[in-house]
C-alpha cells in the first residue's frame, strides 16, 4: 500500500507573478470551464466586443438549457470598476439574446467584505455569481481553487406558491389528460408514499402537486398527457443522477433549471414496475 506524503502548498498570487497573468487564467478556465463550480459548461465566446463597452472576458453556456453565463476576471481584490463593468456586460447581452437565461459572474482572487455586501444587495435582482479564486503551488505545479461565495439567489418556485394555483379536481384533469394517464398517476403517488407516508394528489390547475397532512409538498409533481404522464422530480441536478437515468432507458426529457427538476415521461404502469429502484431512489433523495 502507497504512502502519501503531506506537502504543503504555497499560495500564488497572479495580480503580481511576472509570468501567471489574467491571459492566463482565462486560458485555464477556457480549457475547462467546469472548474468554476458552475457544471459543464461549454465556452461561446471570448475577449466578446461589447458595443461601446469593452470586451467581456468569458460567455460560457450550458448546452443542456438555455442559460448563458457572463464572466469577467479581475486579478486581485475586487473594485468597484469591475462591478460596473461585469453588470454592464450582463445586461448589454441579456437585451441582445433575450431568448437565453444570462447569469452574470464576477471572478476574483480576493473578494472584500466590504465589495461582497455591496454585490449581495444585487442578487435576487440579478442573477449574480462571485466567485474567489486561489493559485497554489505544490513544488513544481501551479492548481487553481475556486470557491462560490455568492451564489445567485434561487427566486421562489411557481407551484409552492399555492395562492396562486387555480384548484380543480380529478374530473377536470380526466377531460383534460385521460382515465388511463390518471390511473398511472394513481400507480405512481404509490411509488411516492414508499418514501412519503400519507402523500396525497393535490389537484391544481397546470399540474398535480402533493400535500401531506395538508400542507403542500410538491418535492414531486406531476403532469398527466393524454398519451403519457411526465413525473418531475425536484433534486439538484447531477452528473451521477443523468448517468443512472440515461443509461436506465427511461425516456428522459431536458433538465428544468429554473424549476431544478428531473423531468421523465412515462408512458405504462410497467415503467414504473422496471425502473422501481430507480424511482426510488430519486424520489428519495428528493424528499430529503
Amino acid at each position: 500500500m502507497t504512502t502519501l506524503k503531506y506537502s504543503k502548498p504555497e499560495t500564488v498570487f497572479l495580480k503580481s507573478h511576472a509570468e501567471l497573468n489574467e491571459k492566463w487564467l482565462q486560458d485555464r478556465i477556457a480549457d475547462d470551464p467546469g472548474i468554476l463550480g458552475l457544471g459543464e459548461l461549454v465556452v461561446k465566446d471570448r475577449e466578446r466586443m461589447q458595443p461601446r463597452a469593452g470586451r467581456l472576458d468569458l460567455l460560457l453556456q450550458d448546452p443542456e438549457t438555455s442559460r448563458r453565463y457572463e464572466v469577467e476576471i479581475q486579478l486581485g481584490a475586487t473594485d468597484e470598476a469591475h462591478i460596473i463593468r461585469t453588470l454592464e456586460y450582463w445586461d448589454i447581452e441579456k437585451k441582445r439574446y433575450p431568448q437565453y437565461d444570462h447569469t452574470a459572474v464576477i471572478v476574483a482572487e480576493n473578494i472584500t467584505a466590504r465589495f461582497l455586501n455591496v454585490i449581495s444587495l444585487f442578487n435576487g435582482v440579478i442573477p449574480l455569481v462571485a466567485i474567489q479564486l486561489k493559485a497554489v503551488k505544490l513544488g513544481e505545479n501551479i492548481s487553481l481553487v475556486f470557491s462560490t461565495v455568492l451564489d445567485q439567489v434561487q427566486l421562489g418556485l411557481v407551484e409552492d406558491d399555492e395562492e396562486v394555483q387555480a384548484v380543480t379536481n380529478r374530473s377536470w384533469w380526466e377531460e383534460r389528460a385521460t382515465k388511463q394517464t390518471l390511473a398511472l398517476t394513481d400507480e405512481a403517488l404509490e411509488l411516492v408514499r414508499e418514501v412519503a407516508p400519507g402523500a396525497e394528489l393535490k389537484y391544481n390547475k397546470f399540474y398535480i402537486g402533493l400535500a401531506r397532512a395538508g400542507q403542500p409538498d410538491n418535492f414531486v409533481i406531476f403532469r398527466p398527457k393524454k398519451e403519457n404522464l411526465r413525473l418531475e422530480v425536484r433534486v439538484a441536478r447531477s452528473e451521477e443522477w443523468t448517468r443512472r437515468l440515461e443509461e436506465s432507458g427511461l425516456d428522459l426529457l431536458d433538465y428544468d433549471v429554473r424549476s431544478r427538476r428531473y423531468r421523465i415521461r412515462l408512458t405504462k404502469k410497467a415503467d414504473l414496475g422496471t425502473h422501481r429502484n430507480l424511482l426510488l431512489d430519486i424520489l428519495k433523495g428528493a424528499s430529503a
